[in-house]
């Protein structure tokens, strides 16, 4: 099935250009219901996955904290040492999850690593949206009704969080160009402009699917 995968920077409004591009080509998006699917894998609670996604210390590890101070029966400390303090079940996880959107039909998945879970499907295209440092501010102190000093600091920490995420689960340079087929700068492109670049890539890259 043919797949489009979304990475952005923090307030590039790669979320926003994930849900347009679902929405012009009729498929399925994938974006924050993947948390949803991860907690009902791994037996969290979607709150629990909400709060904590994509920030360090690493998820998997946070999730174990949770489970030991919520519920601490569920898994006895042997087991949860056992299984997890390591990636590998948030990584299993999170490819399951990916693999069945994938096998139901069309779909756009937003993060989460999804350009490495996903690199082997011939049928893909991997997109990066990014800006220059101060044009992502500018949307995020808009966004958010923050001060652009405060918007600063957060693109800057959210940035190094999903870039220290790629690299810990997954050995990828989060913003290397080679790990994607189009790089976006949606500052240059704006929004909309980006969302047709992509759908337009997708129409003729999947012309009998899209």
């Amino acid at each position: 099935m043919p797949i489009i995968t979304i990475s952005r920077q923090f307030g590039s409004g790669g979320s926003e250009i994930a849900a347009r591009v679902a929405e012009a080509l009729g498929w399925t998006l994938l974006d924050n219901t993947i948390v949803d699917a991860i907690a009902a894998q791994m037996g969290v609670s979607a709150e629990t996955v909400r709060a904590l996604d994509e920030r360090q210390p690493p998820l998997i590890a946070r999730v174990a904290d949770a489970l030991a101070i919520g519920a601490p029966e569920v898994i006895p400390p042997a087991a949860g040492a056992a299984v997890l303090s390591t990636d590998e079940r948030m990584i299993e996880s999170t490819r399951r999850v990916m693999e069945d959107a994938v096998a139901r039909g069309p779909v756009v998945v937003v993060g989460r690593g999804a350009q490495v879970v996903l690199g082997e499907h011939g049928a893909a295209i991997h997109v990066f949206c990014y800006a220059p440092r101060a044009a992502l501010a500018r949307r995020v102190a808009e966004r958010e009704r923050v001060s652009l000093a405060e918007a600063e600091r957060r693109v800057t920490e959210a940035n190094r969080q999903r870039a220290l995420s790629v690299q810990r689960h997954y050995g990828r340079s989060w913003g290397a160009p080679e790990n994607y087929h189009l790089c976006v700068n949606t500052e240059w492109l704006g929004v909309a402009g980006a969302t047709d670049v992509i759908v337009r890539a997708a129409r003729d890259r999947f012309s009998a699917s899209a």
